[in-house]
């Protein structure tokens, strides 16, 4: 429905008079709306502006007064596709000629109450105007026609036009418009007769819709949701489910066969369905293509596809490995500390040829920070920004201070745990891998705690914790040692809490499991005090520095992320209308997300992508994500408080408040006060909407949205005891407050701080490539290691290949784009319209700002000594804003890169 301040009154066609259409309240301010970028997705302008809205009356006509017809102008503010030569182009120049460019109709949202009906729609095609991307239609309305629900478009045009709003207009007086927000790409009538409908800012629970676009409502989402079948085309706007069966090619090379993953034997959330024909090997994988299809308003805008897209991984990267290929061998290990330090200083310089030149020209197109001209010359070097952590302290990712800090205030600090039971038993069959019983003995932790307490006494005061890669990795050591240059162990490391608030790692445990023709083997590591033990005790840390590095990226970042949060946006499309109150919150909470992971199957997480080739466990990458989401994932330890909990590292208090177990602990700290926010404003929200716990249960679009989201979208944990019932307004808010806090939040916390904590890759090596020597204490390995330690170090983290290419995507995967859109800093056009929920939204926003200030405080405070000390990174992944580029600070609603 449209909502003005006062009545639209249009013109009379006959005569002089005017009369009222109908009452209305007033939409969202235009000079604060979206504004639309060119090719998909709006920017939002910074500033929140609009209308107190009214509720709308329809007017109705006396029977004795003949019927008056009003004119409507409409006014069609347009973008089309990139300007190019195509077939039919004359064609739709000579449409716009006569006048014939958008068939436009508007659809009243009451029912005809002679025949109980909708009322036939009014009808009128806009021309072009003398300004360019503006289109005006003159439509003659009855005026007993009600409140205008929805606009039908249909686009005469061979080519697709990106619309970005419709306003009506009477009297000439713009003030007086009713606008509806479009931000979509409306097809060709040639490529689908269907026209586009959309609806306008107001919105409805499926109960209170007006009758006279109830059927409207439910053929959009029949439209959204398709048959199932054939191949998707580029301009289709279908959503449906499939698994992740396109990783690998093996018509290509059988080399790239991967296991589909969505299944009982490897369990995972599903993707979009593409459409496309299988394999000719494999009857189960579907066939790979340049483009991978999502949802045409899933799709990049032009600014975020200038800045990160298919070119800047596919065709940025490809050209910078072939220009450097002469220069560096592909396993070729830098040969000492100083190379490594020569990346950030004087680079690496690229070859001038024709070839190398133009891809020179995608590179600086796509990685402008990685490729710069030297000074006074027209010469390039491969030269890296100085990541944040070595800026302020180039020799802190030595230290075991900084080793486990990071554990609480890194890149990866949702997984250490508190340590409940010793002895420290695995779970894994002992006939299989090999004794259970850990390496870490209570005599050695005690002597590691210098004599402090006991084991007991500590496990008693919550002083031990452990980050545990033991179970987890171990059936795939023997597997990832069959892979050329990469090695793996089982790992836990156990941490000391001191009095101070910080931990202190005391011993690593690394395991290699029993084989048909070696036994078990196992080692605990300690810092040690002879030069022998400190070097093996630096080894062991890159090992488990590794081993988390991976589960980063699979897990924590990929899984729990970008793949968990698919299903929702499919299933939020498929069964909650555009304009039911929970579709408009969650929408900017699923920007770009879908077209992002494309992306990542295309050239990331694909046969012999990125991470198969720099990440140690290689093309078990993904299937070992699909191991964890089996084992670990739940919807319900999502939330932040539950997940805290659950680790050990948080309790309720009898009054359900939380008490943190580690008081220093910035990503909880920070993250808490998020969690909050999102809370308050999803609770005032769903209070806007939902006036008992009766509604919830009788909105039948909300059932089948979480119905869809459990037995489709995460299929293969359907059946799950944890999953929240959507039967309360309490049960509701924290479904929603969960969904929001992973794509904001969480992901902000895993994401944007890769740059700054892994672009220098000692500090988080993705791939380790040599046993520690004395697995095996064979004469030559520990010969050069006893001469040359670093040597040994060094042989062992990534090659230069390997580092630069991780060091390049790191680069780009950390980078806030120009039209990014910060939680609570840009409104929603149907929240702005609606004067509660815009005030509910202004609240949000004013908290958002007062944790940006708190963390400020808290980075400056002393005793703070996880996130303020000498050489320290300031823990600022959970700041709310940021400005554009590499800032390690910034919440985006969405999972946007």
């Amino acid at each position: 429905m449209i909502h003005l301040k006062q009545p639209l009154v249009l013109s009379a066609q006959s005569g002089n008079v005017t009369s009222p259409l109908f009452a209305a309240a007033a939409a969202a301010s235009s000079q604060q709306r979206r504004t639309p970028r060119a090719g998909g997705r709006p920017v939002r302008t910074r500033r929140i502006s609009c209308a107190s809205t009214e509720e709308a009356v329809g007017v109705s006509t006396s029977l004795t007064t003949k019927e008056r017809n009003l004119t409507v102008t409409a006014i069609v503010t347009a973008q089309a596709a990139p300007a190019s030569m195509y077939i039919s182009r004359g064609l739709d120049d000579i449409q716009d000629l006569f006048g014939k460019t958008l068939l436009l109709e508007l659809v009243s949202s009451e029912l005809d109450p002679k025949t109980g009906r909708e009322r036939e729609k009014v009808k009128g095609f806009a021309h072009m105007t003398l300004t360019q991307g503006t289109y005006e239609a003159k439509m003659t309305v009855p005026a007993s026609f009600g409140p205008v629900g929805a606009v039908l478009v249909e686009n005469e045009h061979h080519r697709e036009m990106f619309l970005k709003d419709i306003k009506l207009i009477t009297g000439g007086d713009e003030s007086t418009a009713i606008t509806f927000h479009i931000d979509s790409w409306v097809h060709s009538k040639f490529d689908n007769p269907e026209p586009r409908v959309f609806f306008s800012v107001r919105s409805y629970v499926p109960s209170q819709t007006p009758p006279g676009i109830e059927a409207l409502r439910k053929k959009e989402l029949e439209t959204l949701r398709g048959d199932g079948q054939g191949e998707r085309k580029f301009h289709d706007r279908v959503y449906d489910y499939d698994t992740y069966n396109d990783l690998g090619d093996p018509d290509e090379n059988i080399q790239h066969r991967r296991p589909v993953l969505g299944s009982k034997e490897h369990p995972y959330p599903r993707r979009c369905r593409t459409g496309r024909p299988m394999t000719t090997i494999d009857p189960k994988t579907e066939k790979r293509s340049s483009t991978v299809y999502v949802p045409r308003d899933e799709q990049f805008s032009g600014i975020k596809g200038l800045t990160f897209s298919a070119t800047t991984l596919r065709t940025g990267l490809h050209a910078i490995l072939p220009a450097l290929a002469p220069l560096i061998k592909k396993s070729e290990n830098f040969p000492h500390f100083p190379s490594i330090d020569d990346l950030y200083s004087d680079g690496i310089p690229l070859p001038a040829d024709a070839g190398a030149g133009a891809s020179l020209h995608i590179i600086r197109d796509v990685i402008p920070r990685v490729v710069q001209m030297i000074e006074n010359t027209t010469e390039h070097v491969l030269r890296f920004e100085v990541p944040h952590m070595v800026e302020r302290d180039r020799f802190s990712w030595f230290r075991d201070e900084e080793f486990a800090r990071q554990t609480l205030a890194g890149l990866n600090p949702i997984c250490i745990r508190l340590l409940t039971e010793f002895p420290i038993v695995s779970k894994l069959d002992p006939a299989v891998y090999g004794p259970p019983e850990s390496a870490l003995t209570r005599e050695l932790l005690e002597k590691m705690m210098n004599g402090l307490m006991t084991v007991d006494e500590a496990l008693e005061s919550k002083r031990l914790f452990m980050l545990d890669y033991h179970d987890v990795f171990l059936p795939y050591v023997h597997k990832v040692r069959e892979l050329p240059e990469r090695t793996l162990y089982g790992s836990r490391t156990v941490f000391f809490l001191g009095d101070e608030g910080t931990l202190m790692p005391l011993a690593i445990e690394l395991t290699r499991p029993q084989s048909p023709t070696k036994p078990q083997w196992k080692r605990a590591f300690t810092s040690g005090s002879d030069a022998t033990e400190s070097w093996l005790w630096k080894l062991a840390k890159a090992h488990v520095l590794t081993h988390d590095t991976g589960y980063h990226q699979l897990v924590s970042h990929w899984l729990r992320t970008h793949a968990c949060v698919e299903p929702y946006i499919i299933a939020t499309n498929r069964q909650l209308s555009r304009m039911h109150p929970v579709y408009r919150l969650l929408h900017p909470h699923f920007r770009y997300t879908m077209e992002i992971n494309a992306l990542a199957r295309e050239s990331l997480i694909n046969a012999d992508g990125i991470i198969e080739d720099a990440f140690w466990p290689g093309k078990y990458s993904v299937e070992l994500s699909s191991v964890a989401y089996g084992a670990t994932w739940q919807f319900n330890t999502e939330a932040l408080p539950e997940d805290l909990v659950s680790r050990g590292l948080a309790m309720r208090r009898e009054d359900g408040e939380l008490e943190l177990t580690i008081k220093d602990y910035p990503y909880a700290n920070d993250g808490l006060q998020i969690w909050n926010c999102i809370k308050q404003w999803a609770t005032d929200y769903v209070n806007i909407y939902y006036k008992s716990d009766e509604d919830i249960t009788g909105d039948q679009e909300l059932q089948a949205w979480w119905e869809e989201v459990r037995t489709k979208g995460h299929a293969d944990k359907k059946d799950e005891p944890w999953w929240p019932v959507c039967d309360s307004k309490d049960n509701l808010v924290q479904i929603l407050n969960t969904i929001m806090w992973v794509t904001s939040g969480h992901h902000a916390a895993v994401n944007f701080g890769q740059y700054h904590y892994a672009g220098y890759f000692p500090n988080r090596p993705t791939v380790v490539r040599m046993n520690i020597p004395v697995e095996e204490s064979r004469e030559d390995e520990m010969k050069k290691f006893m001469a040359r330690p670093e040597e040994v170090l060094l042989q062992s983290f990534p090659s230069q290949m390997q580092a630069i290419k991780v060091m390049a995507t790191l680069d780009i995967l950390s980078s806030h784009s120009p039209d990014e859109e910060y939680m609570g800093e840009y409104g929603e056009p149907a929240w702005l319209a609606e004067p509660m929920v815009k005030a509910a939204f202004e609240k949000f926003s004013g908290r958002l700002k007062e944790v940006e200030g708190s963390i400020d405080e808290q980075n400056n405070n002393p005793e703070n000594k996880n996130r303020c000390g000498a050489g320290i990174v300031p823990y600022e992944l959970l700041k709310p804003f940021s400005e554009p580029g590499v800032t390690g600070m910034g919440i985006p609603y969405s999972i946007s890169i």
